[in-house]
């Protein structure tokens, strides 16, 4: 067996804005391992600026992976504690090569194109207009469940398009997820909370920056409007610091995206951990090209989710992979008959 990997930069049909700054590329890198017979493919789509793993030896690690690829992927994911999206890749990589067919990962109705998945429409920051344009767009498009990223803009020009879009679309006919990613302050945050519960909002993707547990706990604790940790997961590696962060917090809700917690098993791990303390939670792609996001659609289908999950942003690119993936009326689903085409 031997392994390579190289980078690909992915190019976003329209420059989509966060409170991080505004995204007009994204790189990835892909791993690929293959013997005289089969070969396997995965994605190490590193975050720049949010993984954990965004560092200097990132390359230099994947360049590791490959010379010692012999050693077996739980000897690998075990010296790979530190970088996640490497983790996902390996695992991704691993199953692909073990797979009686190329990229059904994880077989199912999902991958035989009898199942779809629900998923949120994906809402990005920009001026108000713009804003509006993308949130009808979703709903037209059959969208019932649409996240809407906020922080960008001053917070009441961000509440009235919100409640603009609440006056013409009651709570049961549009679920509205809103991600602040750590925008607010602690000291305005659970006014601001306050605000939003009167727009019968679903919840709130990470208020306030992460690292803050003592304000985040108090937050959870008080607010009136359902609180999700995302960013509030990335870089904790420990089970037993994972159990801690969970039970002090208390958060309604946790946000699990394979790239930056550790691929499917650091995913599992929370899982469980959120399940024993009785928090909800769902999946969510992390900018990934279609083999990444491929990946991550097939594992969740076989969680038995029901709520709709943050996999739809595999649209977003104007080169990403031809693949079997396409979303419908709100659904991600998977059809066999159109083929993979590894367009690099």
């Amino acid at each position: 067996m031997k392994a390579t990997f190289f980078k690909y930069q992915l190019q976003f049909k329209q420059a989509s804005g966060t409170s991080r700054g505004v995204l007009t590329s994204k790189d990835t890198w892909f791993l690929k391992i293959q013997d005289a017979n089969q070969m396997g493919i995965g994605e190490c789509g590193m975050f720049r600026g949010l993984s954990c793993d965004d560092r200097p030896d990132f390359a230099d690690k994947l360049d590791w992976v490959c010379e010692n690829i012999k050693l077996g992927q739980e000897a690998l994911l075990e010296e790979l504690s530190e970088f996640p999206a490497i983790q996902f890749g390996l695992e991704t990589a691993f199953l692909d090569f073990n797979a009686d067919k190329s990229f059904v990962l994880f077989p199912s109705k999902f991958s035989e194109g009898q199942a779809e998945i629900p998923i949120n429409g994906l809402v990005w920051m920009g001026n108000i207009d713009f804003m509006k344009s993308q949130i009808h767009s979703k709903i037209a498009s059959g969208f019932d469940c649409i996240k809407i990223k906020i922080g960008a803009l001053d917070f009441d020009t961000e509440f009235k398009l919100l409640q603009s879009i609440r006056e013409e679309y009651d709570a049961n006919t549009i679920e509205i997820r809103v991600d602040a990613n750590g925008a607010f302050s602690t000291d305005e945050a659970l006014e601001k909370l306050k605000r939003l519960s009167d727009l019968q909002l679903h919840s709130i993707e990470q208020p306030i920056g992460s690292g803050q547990i003592e304000a985040m706990a108090e937050l959870c604790a008080h607010s009136p409007l359902p609180i999700a940790l995302d960013e509030e997961l990335i870089g904790i590696h420990d089970v037993t610091k994972r159990n801690y962060l969970l039970q002090t917090i208390n958060p309604q809700f946790i946000i699990l995206k394979p790239t930056l917690v550790g691929g499917f098993s650091g995913s599992q791990s929370w899982i469980d951990l959120a399940e024993s303390h009785s928090i909800g939670w769902w999946i969510t792609s992390a900018l990934e090209s279609n083999v990444g996001l491929n990946a991550i659609a097939q594992w969740t289908y076989q969680l038995d989710v029901h709520r709709p999950q943050g996999l739809g942003t595999g649209a977003l690119f104007t080169n990403n992979l031809v693949s079997p993936l396409k979303i419908i009326n709100g659904r991600l689903s998977y059809d066999p008959s159109n083929k993979w085409k590894l367009n690099f």
